[in-house]
């Protein structure tokens, strides 16, 4: 199997190998396991980066996490450059089959995808499923138009063109915010269509990571676009409340987005989608976000270390979730998750 290529070389581990077991210390593997190496979706990073803080302060190992986006994460993953990746939109049968090793997909928190705006006057916006796609489509592009008018009675929406805002890489976010557009708006799917990178048609402008397109909205007066919730929520953006597939008007929150995950049946592959969840509650743009893993590592170290952090991450790690606006995993999924983590070697 491919694995990371360490900081240390072949030689500095041979002589630490000698001289540990001439002292009686450790072996040389469970020092190797101090340091994990990571990267991939930028939507938990937040989440993660925490985690990750707590998780070295308890127990001294420490997490390297890149966030460069999930198709990146995926080829880092592929390539065995780091120890784990990870991604929005867990992998494809064909992005796993070329995995050497294998691989194991771990959904390890959840999160809403939202729409956060900048508009001068107005925190409150209601946005039909009929109505957003267009917006991204280029069929509506100003903040007065009729649709959206109607939809919100009592707010004062300014004749301000309309600025989209889209993710510019490879990103779990795009898989699920375009396949969600693609369930709800037939026009949608047929012209741009879901994945983890779309050609938008030259509608719009894009931006690198969650971050970089929260930033762009918060700058431009008229902008709209996709992100986790997490980042829209530390930059203090407002949020659209989403009609979703009840018809009812729901604001993203760690309640409404538990209300969809609920709903979502996990299989024995631990990979599963609802691109518009059913309930009254649910908020329409919800997902899991997973770890990518080897069943069994060259150095068993690792595995074990992997082993013990995703233990901590569902267990001690879920109370988190909701203080940084993620949502905990339901308990059957939880269980799911650890007994599939359990045969990490």
């Amino acid at each position: 199997m491919k694995r990371p290529n360490r900081n240390h070389g072949g030689l500095f581990a041979l002589a630490a190998g000698i001289i540990l077991a001439t002292v009686s210390f450790p072996s040389p593997a469970a020092q190797a396991a101090e340091k994990l190496t990571a990267g991939g979706a930028s939507f938990p990073e937040p989440i993660y980066g925490r985690w990750f803080k707590e998780y070295n302060r308890a127990t001294g190992v420490q997490v390297d996490y890149q966030s460069v986006g999930s198709g990146q994460g995926i080829k880092m993953f592929t390539a065995g450059t780091v120890d784990f990746g990870a991604s929005d939109a867990a992998m494809s049968d064909e992005e796993m089959a070329k995995v050497e090793g294998g691989v194991f997909l771990l959904p390890m928190t959840a999160g809403s995808i939202v729409l956060t705006f900048n508009l001068p006057g107005v925190t409150d916006l209601k946005l039909p499923a009929e109505v957003y796609p267009k917006i991204f489509l280029g069929e509506i592009t100003k903040w007065n138009d009729p649709a959206l008018v109607a939809a919100n009675p009592d707010a004062k929406l300014p004749d301000l063109k309309i600025t989209p805002v889209f993710r510019a890489d490879s990103s779990g976010t795009t898989y699920n915010f375009t396949n969600h557009m693609s369930a709800i708006s037939p026009a949608f799917k047929e012209k741009i269509g879901g994945g983890k990178k779309v050609n938008w048609q030259g509608v719009g402008v894009g931006g690198t990571k969650n971050a970089g397109v929260a930033a762009l909205v918060k700058q431009t007066p008229g902008a709209i676009g996709y992100v986790e919730y997490g980042y829209a929520n530390q930059l203090k953006l407002p949020m659209a409340s989403l009609q979703n597939r009840a018809g009812k008007f729901i604001a993203p929150t760690p309640e409404s987005g538990a209300a969809a995950l609920a709903n979502v049946k996990l299989p024995e592959n631990l990979r599963a989608f609802d691109f518009n969840p059913e309930g009254d509650a649910s908020y329409p743009i919800v997902t899991f976000t997973w770890w990518l893993v080897h069943p069994k590592y060259d150095d068993p170290a690792t595995g074990a270390a992997i082993k013990k952090l995703a233990d901590w991450c569902l267990t001690d790690g879920q109370a988190i979730a909701t203080q940084i606006g993620y949502i905990p995993l339901p308990e059957p999924v939880i269980k799911k998750v650890k007994a599939k983590a359990d045969q990490i070697q």
